[in-house]
């Protein structure tokens, strides 16, 4: 017979390539390879190019606000920084360095690298508050200097390149990058590698102390550790999967403007992978795909995209603090125990008339834009196949009466979907207990 005592002090081994993560990862990949298949318009493979270095980005972000707990206000400093090195890169490549063209966006890392390793030095003395604002400070002079620096910013037209002019063997087999399909499979390879990279670092033991330093920076100085310098490291860490991201930008657009170290491209980041989710490693890959959508897509629709973005925000900031990553981990959770058929018609309830309270949120919110802002173009127009017209007072009137009636019916099924995850959530503790007493 076993002794207890004995087994609880058997050494754990940790297994990196046991077979689920053999499947998920292999899936992954496949996924990457497939995707231009279904992207049957350069649009499409454009917003997969753009995706693909968003999460790269996002995940690098993710690095310090889910996995140490450093907010950063800063975080497009190393993607822009990184992109303006690549950018002259490639421009010495054109010029006759003999650097492989598909060694630029490493180029943008190591230079991410570099700035982060000055620029952290600095921002990581402090923590908490202190270090957001520090962030924020630093992101406000690095924009400002891009502007008084035309030598190596370009002013405020730019910097442009042209990725084809590389040389090589692979140049000489056709590999110019001049055609999207070639640049989008060199993000995923780079993405994949980036990603399975990132999902390593969270398994040494500098990743787990920066779990620690965020859950409780006390003590982990109590038993020997320099917070200070677990914060800098991985501040270096992010900041060269950052720089990477900016280096395929640099690839991608063949430009690097001030833009790109703008606080606002900053907050994006912050704003998306908390939507993602900061408490999942894929958290910011949801989150990557959420940006795009309302920069690209979402905007193409609506003057007002980043209202909607603002409420989404809001909704899931009360709601579902979590992100999206968390809700579809609770809905899984739902699945093994059997308590998510319970739920169906709350949530399609809640969809349903959610949906209807958005089209009058939608509808007035357009009007309000077509009278104040693009009055000049008339004042009819159609939301979601529905016309409207913005000068009448029946269009308003029916606007309000349905995000009022539909607001309240969601309300009505949100009170009984959170009934029913209550009850599920007891059941589930119960269940939980008695397979841990069945154990033991």
């Amino acid at each position: 017979m076993t002794n207890p005592t004995t087994s609880s002090l058997r050494p754990l081994h940790f297994k990196p390539l046991n077979g689920v993560r053999i499947v998920v990862w292999s899936l992954f990949a496949l996924v990457l390879i497939i995707l231009p298949l279904a992207a049957h318009s350069s649009f499409a493979l454009t917003l997969l190019c753009l995706t693909g270095i968003a999460a790269i980005a996002c995940m690098s972000y993710n690095m310090l606000l889910g996995q140490a707990g450093m907010l950063s206000f800063g975080h497009a400093v190393y993607t822009g920084l990184g992109t303006f090195v690549a950018i002259h890169t490639m421009n010495k490549i054109v010029g006759g360095w003999p650097l492989p063209m598909w060694l630029v966006p490493m180029v943008g890392g190591f230079a991410g690298l570099g700035f982060g390793a000055l620029l952290g030095f600095v921002t990581t003395r402090k923590a908490g508050t202190p270090f957001s604002m520090i962030t924020l400070g630093v992101g406000e002079l690095v924009f400002a200097a891009a502007l008084m620096f035309p030598e190596f910013f370009g002013g405020e037209a730019g910097i442009n390149s042209n990725r084809t002019g590389g040389t090589g063997w692979l140049h000489d087999l056709g590999l110019t990058f001049g055609p999207q399909i070639q640049v989008y499979y060199l993000i995923a390879i780079y993405l994949f590698i980036c990603t399975a990279a990132m999902y390593a670092f969270t398994m040494t033991p500098l990743g787990r102390i920066a779990n620690a330093v965020r859950d409780n920076a006390e003590r982990a100085e109590f038993i020997g550790y320099d917070t200070r310098w677990v914060r800098y490291l991985i501040v270096m860490a992010s900041s060269f999967f950052a720089g990477i991201a900016g280096g395929l930008t640099a690839l991608n657009v063949e430009a690097a403007t001030a833009d790109l170290l703008h606080g606002v491209r900053s907050g994006g980041y912050l704003l998306f992978t908390f939507l993602g989710g900061v408490g999942f490693f894929f958290g910011p890959i949801i989150g990557s795909v959420l940006l795009i959508f309302s920069l690209v897509v979402l905007s193409e629709y609506t003057k007002a995209w980043q209202l909607y973005v603002g409420i989404v925000f809001l909704i899931m900031v009360v709601y579902a603090p979590g992100g999206f990553s968390a809700l579809l981990m609770l809905n899984l959770r739902r699945i093994k125990y059997g308590e998510w058929r319970k739920m169906r018609w709350p949530y399609a309830g809640m969809v349903f008339f959610g949906l209807i309270a958005l089209w009058g949120i939608a509808a007035i919110v357009e009007m309000a834009y077509q009278i104040q802002v693009a009055a000049g173009s008339g004042s009819a127009l159609t939301i979601a196949g529905i016309p409207l017209d913005a000068s009448s007072s029946s269009s308003w009137a029916v606007a309000i009466a349905v995000m009022i009636v539909g607001g309240a019916a969601f309300e009505y099924w949100r009170r009984k979907f959170a009934k029913v995850w209550s009850d599920g959530e007891e059941r589930i503790a119960e269940a939980i207990k008695k397979a841990e007493a069945a154990i033991v």
